[in-house]
């Protein structure tokens, strides 16, 4: 799954490494939402030594609180499971979607402890007509110490407003990566092998410290 961390990694450090003015959260658009919750973490980071210096707690806790309300893990499992997510049994399905989460926040947490001040996100206008409930959010990551890279985000209007599902860094959406790394692990060992994979991983990641940002 090397190169689903990669994504990940990637995504997340651009997400977090935006500012921005933010916007009231009432009706606001998809783009405004990425980009004031860019604004919040980035913010939060940067008041923080413990989080600077990689304090494993502190970074989870951010990320717990002010990324994945707004990623809908649940669908982002769904859509990289297939259709083996509807062969699976409720029971299957919400410990696929726990595990799932668990690697996103320990992967998040590893990228944002790396974060750099100077990377920053370009937004390009939104493509989207106002009654639309499924957008694409589009934006170009720069940094000092590379080429742009494109990170575009897919979000979904629902009943707790939008949230992002899907997330293509240079041109790979995370979902379809992930489809078919599950469906090989599946292939070989069912959804309980898969579970059981992703939950050894996430043990894995417990137990390997946060390491401090590079001065």
């Amino acid at each position: 799954m090397k190169n689903i961390v990669t994504i990940i990694a990637t995504a997340s450090m651009a997400f977090a490494a935006h500012a921005v003015v933010a916007a009231p959260v009432g009706n606001e658009a998809p783009d405004l939402l990425v980009k004031r919750i860019s604004t919040d973490v980035l913010d939060t980071a940067k008041a923080d030594k413990d989080i600077q210096a990689g304090n494993q707690q502190k970074v989870m806790a951010l990320v717990q609180s002010k990324i994945l309300p707004f990623v809908d893990t649940e669908k982002m499992t769904a859509l990289a499971a297939g259709r083996f997510w509807r062969q699976a049994t409720p029971a299957q399905q919400k410990r696929l979607s726990e595990e799932f989460r668990t690697l996103l926040v320990f992967t998040y947490s590893g990228a944002l402890s790396q974060i750099k001040n100077d990377d920053k996100v370009e937004f390009k206008p939104l493509r989207a007509d106002p009654a639309d409930v499924d957008v694409e959010v589009r934006s170009q990551v720069t940094s000092s110490r590379g080429e742009p890279i494109t990170l575009n985000y897919r979000l979904n209007k629902g009943p707790q407003g939008w949230k992002i599902f899907d997330i293509n860094v240079l041109g790979a959406w995370l979902v379809e990566t992930y489809k078919g790394n599950f469906a090989s692990e599946i292939g070989k060992s069912g959804i309980d092998g898969l579970i059981t994979k992703l939950a050894e991983r996430n043990k894995q990641l417990a137990a390997k410290p946060l390491a401090a940002p590079a001065k």
